[in-house]
């Protein structure tokens, strides 16, 4: 059978989390953020969003989970996850010399709920590079 009738775990995942991205996104831009870049990777990390906010350079994780359980989307990120983002971050203002002055701040946008119409919860300043 064809997968496009039967899609898989992983790509009910990919699509769902696209999704996600796309409604954060949108709340995002009607906040007056900019949109940069989307789903920037590099080896060792991922950044979901890379937006503009005035002179800020905001790294923006979006995460998603249907239920609150154990915690809710925010909740999910863990000190690995904190990790790879601070290293796709690194290499993009390495990559982006122009960036390299900016203040930056990394976000969390968690939406909690069904994928059609989720509640979103904007957690600014939300991870924090200590090194």
């Amino acid at each position: 059978m064809s997968s496009r009738l039967h899609p898989t775990g992983k790509e009910t995942t990919q699509r769902i989390g696209a999704l996600a991205e796309d409604w954060a996104l949108n709340h995002l831009q009607n906040q007056g953020l900019k949109l940069i870049k989307r789903n920037f990777r590099c080896r060792g990390g991922e950044i979901d969003l890379v937006m503009r906010e005035a002179s800020y350079l905001v790294f923006v994780e979006v995460r998603y989970r249907s239920r609150s359980d154990f915690g809710g989307a925010a909740a999910s990120i863990t000190g690995a996850k904190q990790r790879r983002l601070l290293i796709a971050a690194r290499y993009y203002l390495a990559i982006n010399p122009a960036w390299s002055q900016a203040p930056i701040r990394f976000d969390v946008l968690a939406l909690t709920g069904s994928v059609d119409a989720p509640n979103l919860e904007w957690i600014k300043d939300a991870i924090h590079d200590r090194t």
